[in-house]
């Protein structure tokens, strides 16, 4: 995991939910905000990949968005926030596998002709005969 928390941008706004008076007066959520395209820690293939697999967070001027307003402190929230988006690019960034096309062997395909073979069998043996 690469640590790219220097070109991290924050803002702070009032967090909703309960908190009483603490709510009201104290900024306690927090929006992390890093420039995907101006990165120095990713190269040109890297940041395509974050692009595509986060364009839906991404907004037009290219700064990915996360916000974090589950702790009462903004500290815990701020390191929240790097926490996740760390996280979220690291997870962007891997490369699923490809699925290999398997078949089925002998032993297999011999299995299942036998279990319908005795399927067939036992119904047959349940018609009624004159």
């Amino acid at each position: 995991m690469k640590d790219f928390s220097k070109e991290l941008g924050f803002k702070t706004s009032r967090s909703s939910g309960a908190g009483g008076q603490n709510v009201n007066k104290v900024e306690t959520s927090v929006t992390v905000l890093w420039n995907v395209a101006e990165s120095e820690f990713f190269n040109e293939n890297q940041k395509e990949l974050i692009h595509n697999k986060l364009k839906n967070r991404i907004n037009t001027e290219g700064f990915l968005f996360l916000n974090v307003s589950e702790s009462r402190t903004q500290l815990a929230n701020k390191n929240k926030a790097i926490e996740k988006i760390l996280e979220l690019v690291d997870q962007a960034l891997v490369i699923p596998k490809k699925r290999l096309a398997t078949k089925p062997s002998k032993g297999q395909k011999q299995k299942r002709l036998d279990t319908k073979k005795k399927l067939s069998d036992k119904k047959e043996n349940r018609k009624f005969r004159y």
